[in-house]
């Protein structure tokens, strides 16, 4: 047991090491919750992000987007689509629930959007849409040289 757990601490420290090393992973964990397994999956997946001619094509390949089922010019937006990278979406969904439950919303830009998605939304729809927003956010850094993701403090009127 202590030898597994000895591995698995050795994994960890390499891949925080490989983290460190990349500049894009350490642009990409400004990103509220993308730490440095995240950071790294998302880099060997996604790679510099050129595949994707905008953010939404980033979500849509994750599975963070609606499916959609429409005719007749009559639109019906369904469940997210599930398909892509399902260990990436897991993980992202995983950071966005965590940002939901502990996100300091009086100190973050987030704050005042996931609070008035709340107030009219499930909390598992909030997950999904701060998931494909972590998203939107992550294709923009993956695609901008020196681009992160500035924290500031909501400005109130």
């Amino acid at each position: 047991m202590m030898e597994l757990e000895q591995r698995i601490a050795t994994m960890n420290q390499e891949i925080e090491d490989i983290a460190a090393r990349s500049d894009t992973a350490r642009r990409l964990m400004t990103v509220r919750g993308i730490g440095p397994l995240a950071s790294t999956a998302l880099l060997a997946a996604a790679g510099s992000g050129q595949q994707f001619s905008k953010a939404r094509d980033l979500a849509a390949w994750l599975g963070l987007v609606p499916r959609e089922h429409s005719t007749g010019g009559k639109n019906k937006l369904l469940g997210i689509s599930k398909r892509g990278n399902k260990y990436l979406r897991r993980m992202i969904v995983h950071r966005a629930r965590s940002c939901v439950t502990h996100l300091d919303r009086s100190r973050d830009r987030l704050g005042p959007w996931l609070d008035g998605l709340e107030s009219r939304m499930h909390k598992n729809k909030v997950t999904v849409a701060l998931a494909a927003k972590i998203a939107r956010i992550v294709w923009v850094i993956l695609t901008k040289p020196g681009a992160t993701y500035e924290r500031r403090i909501p400005a109130f009127s």
